[in-house]
């Protein structure tokens, strides 16, 4: 081994403590930025791929045109194809027929992921069917994933994941002329979902009610299709291109990944944010950590001088017992990112079917990277120095600082009713101002991601809680089918059988039960069903209101809530109005079995259940659907105080008869968001941890620097206990210093961050779900400053104790 290499090899066993501290300030933030980065390069490569491979659509839009029109299909220049010429597209395919329409089971199917079948007599949702000669094509080429594609009449291809069925299953679309009986042949997979099955085009002519508009699909590729800016200008040009008016949906690719990927991409913002706190503290404190040594090794560095070693060599041992924990810091740092990172990507592995999502390699070589060469950096200035040490300077100069400094403080803080150990506590940080600075950063930075990380729990508890709709009810009465999830089963019009069967109870009778009883505070009813939205491609779900449903009603964020009873209003979410096209206070059509009403936009709500794109509305607007608007699930809240089992109970018995089912709102916490919490939980402990060590490693090097001075103290009598007080007093001032400055950055960075996650799950977020810290909070987190600051001093004011006074008068 070299000689600067044994002095490497020295200086990094020699000072433990530091190398402890440098390997764990790199560990945590290269992990964390490996979650990140991995996890954002990870998530967003296999739908990038499957885009490119299988020539997905960056947009599927929707025309619809009179039955009669020669021109639809696309041989004119006012034609629906006349739209593949518009600016800007690459290609495009269509048009093909589309039908929507409602399948029964005629026979019992089988999953095609081994799960439990779909028996016989089963009326599923209302399905997308396109009718497509083939999978092949310029755009939106569909890969079977099992059985052949539709050729004859009677043939059907469902889409995966669409519905439980696989080939060989017989559905009966009752609601479309002949009520054709079609034969499942094979199960495809669309990159963007353009359908939920094909058939042949004849096949989807035929299904088609003649006195309806005729609907067609388009599917395109764009040069320029990477924001939403781009899909905006996109549709523009194609519904320029169109027939006017025909135009009457959309649905973007970027929609698409972000409705797969919202629960993997909303883990990327908090987490970088940790990441970058992590370099942060991992410059800050290696820097210390370099500064200290350089100064505590003053009279070593003249000694390897003198020997002959050149400035330069110098410079290079002390960047160099920076690099090593570093490294090590990076390797293990890798490995835990790598664990944590596997918990998140296996929604990423959901939202493909089960396709192995991992991290790049490059991610582990450039976090890596990135956080050695700060590394390199922040121990280059101190080594700098080092090497610019004339070595006969270096060699008599000792430890003590100077006497002139924090003189002034001493004299002031003496005068204070205070011990005079304390007294001397609060000078000490005068006496090394740089020193007391970075220290201060250290605590400042731990104050933040405590007042970060406590914010992000109060906000994800919020969400948590209001994610799914009508959460705010302790209480529900199932009085039918379709009050399950939006979508679940659709509502049959006036005078046909409901899906379900013939056993729905009777709504008036329950809600006239629901207002004897003696403990209802307040309650209001639901129904659900499927329409067809104006700009929004495929089916929609609408869920109508019953009632005064204000106090259980989503968070707003921005206008009001419906009035009740009234048709022609809607609530809808950030999502909805970004694929329809509109804003608040716009208009949407909604149609359903040949009949059409207009409701306007009058609110924005923050909810995630069927992926925030249900309509909320009275059910007013349904009835003038011509669906049945009658409650099918009521949403109860008992008076305070009393017992949600004792209320279910004695309603339970006050419904008998009814064919009402009263039952506790059921468990609705998110997995997600728990693995969220964890997280941030592990990387807060993790960082405030080190920042800890970068306190108890600033106050070694001081209080091994003030050797001298603490001989003379305890020569003069201090006690073990007055040496204890001292060294912790003077970190506990600077610590609250420091929490009074990392408290408000901290609650400034979580209200950056906070929206930035609900982007990625394409949601804007109440102002309530962002403003959570009170002033109670605020100030126990200011608290927590001088906390982290005397836990980190504790082990080397517990040294300072044990010092021996005629020791430490020797040590000069």
């Amino acid at each position: 081994m070299t000689a600067l290499g044994k002095v490497v090899r020295a200086g990094v066993g020699r000072r433990r403590v530091q190398t402890v501290v440098m390997v764990l300030t790199t560990l945590v933030a290269v992990a964390a930025s490996v979650v990140a980065v991995g996890v954002l390069a990870a998530s967003r490569a296999p739908f990038a791929q499957a885009m490119d491979e299988l020539r997905g659509a960056h947009l599927a839009a929707r025309f619809e045109v009179d039955a009669d029109d020669g021109g639809a299909g696309g041989a004119g220049d006012d034609g629906i194809g006349a739209s593949a010429r518009a600016a800007g597209v690459d290609a495009a395919a269509g048009p093909f027929r589309v039908v929507d329409a409602q399948p029964r089971t005629v026979s019992a199917s089988s999953s095609p992921s081994g799960g439990p079948g779909v028996p016989a007599g089963v009326t599923l949702p209302s399905m997308t069917v396109v009718g497509r000669a083939d999978a092949e094509g310029p755009v939106d080429r569909l890969s079977l994933v099992a059985g052949e594609w539709a050729d004859g009449p009677g043939e059907l291809v469902v889409a995966e994941g669409a519905t439980p069925l696989s080939p060989g299953a017989r559905l009966e679309f009752t609601g479309v002329p002949g009520s054709p009986t079609l034969t499942v042949v094979g199960v495809a997979r669309s990159v963007t979902g353009t359908a939920d099955a094909w058939t042949t085009p004849a096949r989807a002519a035929a299904m088609a009610a003649p006195d309806a508009p005729a609907t067609y699909q388009m599917l395109y590729r764009f040069q320029d299709a990477g924001s939403e800016a781009d899909m905006k200008a996109a549709r523009a040009a194609i519904g320029a291109a169109g027939p006017e008016g025909a135009l009457t949906g959309t649905r973007s690719h970027l929609a698409v990944e972000q409705e797969r990927l919202a629960n993997t991409l909303a883990f990327v913002p908090f987490v970088a944010a940790f990441g970058v706190l992590g370099l942060a503290l991992s410059v800050l404190i290696i820097g210390i950590v370099v500064s200290g040594a350089v100064g505590a090794a003053r009279r070593r560095i003249g000694v390897l001088k003198a020997l002959g070693f050149t400035p330069g060599q110098v410079v290079r041992a002390y960047v160099a017992q920076a690099l090593v924990p570093a490294g090590v810091g990076c390797v293990l740092g890798a490995v835990l990112g790598r664990v944590l990172a596997g918990p998140v990507l296996g929604t990423v592995e959901d939202a493909y079917g089960g396709a192995p999502a991992t991290v790049p390699w490059w991610v582990y070589a450039a976090v890596s990277g990135v956080a050695l060469a700060l590394v390199a950096g922040a121990a280059l200035v101190p080594a700098l120095r080092a090497g610019r040490l004339p070595s006969a300077t270096a060699i008599t100069v000792g430890r003590t600082p100077g006497d002139g400094r924090g003189r002034r403080a001493r004299r002031l803080t003496g005068r204070l009713p205070v011990p005079r150990p304390l007294s001397l506590g609060l000078a000490q940080p005068f006496t090394r101002p740089a020193r007391t600075a970075t220290t201060g950063a250290a605590v400042a930075l731990a104050a933040l991601t405590m007042t970060f990380a406590v914010g992000l729990g109060l906000s994800l508890s919020a969400v948590q809680t209001h994610r799914i709709l009508d959460s705010a009810a302790p209480v529900v009465v199932d009085a039918g089918p379709g009050g399950g999830p939006p979508g679940a089963q659709a509502v049959p019009a006036p005078g046909q059988e409901p899906a379900g069967g013939s056993g729905s109870a009777d709504p008036d009778a329950i809600a006239a039960v629901l207002r004897a009883q003696p403990d209802t505070r307040r309650f209001y009813g639901t129904v659900s069903t499927e329409v067809t939205a104006s700009g929004v491609g495929g089916r929609t779900s609408v869920t109508g209101y019953s009632g005064d449903a204000r106090w259980g009603a989503p968070r707003l964020v921005s206008g009001r809530w419906f009035t009740a009873g009234t048709a022609g209003e809607a609530v809808v979410t950030d999502r909805f109005l970004r694929a329809a096209g509109v804003s608040v206070g716009d208009t949407v059509t909604l149609s359903a079995r040949g009949r059409e009403t207009t409701v306007r936009i009058v609110g924005e709500a923050f909810f995630t259940e069927n992926d925030g794109m249900t309509v909320l509305t009275a059910t007013a607007t349904l009835a003038a659907l011509g669906l049945d608007g009658d409650p099918v699930r009521f949403h109860v809240q008992p008076d305070p105080g009393v017992s949600t089992d004792a209320y279910v109970s004695a309603l339970g018995t006050a419904l008998d008869g009814t064919g009402g089912y009263a039952h506790p709102g059921g468990d609705r916490s998110s997995s997600v968001i728990v693995a969220m919490d964890a997280l941030i939980a592990m990387l807060t402990v993790l960082l405030v941890a080190v920042a800890g060590l970068g306190v108890l490693n600033t106050v070694v090097l001081d209080t091994r620097d003030r050797v001298h001075a603490l001989g003379v103290h305890k020569a003069l009598g201090m006690t073990p206990r007055q040496t204890v007080g001292m060294v912790l007093v003077s970190v506990a001032g600077v610590g609250l210093a420091a929490g009074a400055v990392g408290v408000p950055l901290g609650v400034l960075l979580h209200r950056r961050v906070m929206p930035l996650m609900g982007d990625a799950v394409g949601m804007n977020l109440p102002e309530s779900f962002v403003a959570v810290h009170s002033v109670p909070v605020l100030v126990l987190l200011v608290l927590g400053g001088p906390v982290v600051a005397v836990a980190g001093a504790l082990l080397p004011a517990g040294w300072a104790a044990r010092v021996d006074a005629g020791r430490a008068l020797r040590a000069e």
